[in-house]
């Protein structure tokens, strides 16, 4: 009985290698590096844009909920839009066009979705108010399947702020997926 032959025998050694020794540092910038680019990655669709007064891109956007979808386009920045609040303060009025691209009904309120970014970052929330750019949204709008809607969402700022983007999220502002407008 043949009990084994020459090189049958198992490897000494495990068959798993450790890689050799990095540089201290450079994994963690090449892995700051990856994570940089693949945000970027991630971000371009949502940061295509439009300048004050120009039209913009449809952005896509999905809610929390099974099947909704909207199309987001930004079609108009007003700035300033009348009639101003105070001397210190401006408003400016943004105009969407909302698709439902998705198979649930959208039933949401576009001012409360809606923030304008200024250049120094600070955040404004969305204002149902009519202003001489044009008419506001309703507070709650609703649309099946295949409906669209087209409304201003104005935002009430400090008269120098400058416009950095406008942003707009489903069920309120607070789905993840969020539209990106710049207006630098």
């Amino acid at each position: 009985m043949n009990r084994g032959t020459a090189g049958s025998a198992l490897p000494s050694r495990p068959l798993a290698h450790r890689a050799p020794a990095r540089p201290p540092g450079r994994g963690r910038r090449r892995a700051t590096a990856l994570v940089a680019l693949a945000a970027a990655l991630l971000l371009v669709p949502a940061l295509l844009g439009a300048g004050p007064g120009g039209s913009g891109e449809t952005v896509p956007l999905a809610g929390k909920e099974p099947g909704e979808r909207l199309d987001v386009t930004l079609t108009q920045v007003v700035d300033p839009a009348s009639p101003a609040p105070d001397d210190t303060d401006r408003l400016v009025s943004v105009r969407f066009r909302l698709e439902n691209t998705g198979t649930a009904s959208y039933k949401d309120s576009p001012a409360s979705s809606a923030h304008l970014l200024d250049s120094d970052g600070q955040r404004f929330t969305g204002l149902n108010a009519s202003t001489g750019a044009g008419p506001a949204f309703p507070d709650t709008v609703t649309l099946d399947p295949g409906d669209s809607a087209t409304g201003f969402v104005t935002f009430k700022l400090p008269k120098d702020a400058g416009l950095a983007a406008v942003q707009f999220a489903l069920n309120g502002g607070l789905a993840d997926d969020v539209g990106q407008w710049s207006l630098s």
